[in-house]
This record gives C-alpha cells, structure tokens and sequence, in this order.
C-alpha cells in the first residue's frame, strides 16, 4: 500500500514539473568578478571582449599585457619545476643507486629562456594551484579569495570612447 501512494506521488510531481528541466553547471567557488581578473592574467587581452577592447584606453591595454606576460614567465618557471619533480621522482625510483641519479636530483635550476610546453592537465595542475602562484607573485591581488565584486575605490584608468 505504501509503495503504491509513493508511486502516485512521484507520477503526479513528474507531471506537474513536466516540460521543467534544470541543468546544473559545475561551479569551481570563484565568482564573476574572481574569475574575470583570473582570466585575463592568464589569457591577457584574448580574455576580452571586442567592445571591451574598442573602449577601452591604451594605458590600460599595455598594463593588462604586462601582467599577463608577468604571469607566463611566472608559469613557466612553475612547470619546469613541476616537471623536475617528477623527472626526480622517476630517476629515484627506478635507478636509486646511480650517481646519474644523484647528479640529475642535485641539479634543480631552471631556465626562463626555455619555454615548458606540457599542459597544466599533463602536470595535473589545477586552477587553485594557478590561482595561489599568481597571488603570491602579486599578479592577483593578496585579499583575492575574499573579492566577490569590483571594487570601486580602487584608482582605475578610464575607458576613453572612440568615436
């Protein structure tokens, strides 16, 4: 008897949300304004919009373009240290005695002329990851976790109408 009224009622909520579907989008925490500074420290002036780039000034164009290639040398230097990690780890596991080993560990520097080309997913390095480097370089702000909006104290360059 029980499961029968349990089915009447699933049948008659199927019908009255009929017709009603709702996706739901993973959400990484970060909000609108989080992700937009995040964006454009990473992808530069291809994180804006047309219209966005139309209106906006030049000064502010080349400082957008100085953090983002900031942050590129940032990274680079960040995925040649990953990938040193794990070079390290694989000499040590397969050939531990080998004085190559003992050289290759010792050897830790990294070269910012050298462009890593492995990808973040290759290096398992995730957005949080990006996120913390970048706020402890100082191309996101210190209190970045803590923004939820833009803040309209802060000096900005005005966007100048081209006619």
């Amino acid at each position: 008897m029980y499961k029968m009224e349990k089915l009447k009622q699933q049948v008659r909520n199927y019908q009255l949300n009929a017709g009603k579907t709702y996706m739901q989008y993973e959400s990484d925490g970060y909000s609108q304004y989080q992700n937009y500074l995040y964006k454009r420290a990473l992808y530069g002036l291809n994180a804006l919009t047309k219209e966005e780039l139309d209106t906006m000034c030049s000064k502010k164009k080349q400082r957008i373009l100085n953090v983002y290639k900031r942050a590129q040398r940032v990274l680079n230097v960040f995925k040649q240290q990953v990938t040193n990690q794990y070079s390290n780890y694989i000499f040590q596991t397969l050939f531990p005695k080998s004085p190559w080993t003992e050289a290759m560990v010792a050897y830790s520097e990294v070269d910012e002329k050298y462009t890593n080309t492995l990808t973040f997913k290759d290096l398992n390095i995730g957005k949080s990851d990006i996120i913390s480097i970048f706020m402890s370089e100082g191309i996101l702000p210190k209190n970045f976790l803590s923004l939820q909006e833009a803040p309209v104290t802060l000096p900005r360059l005005k966007n100048e109408a081209k006619a």
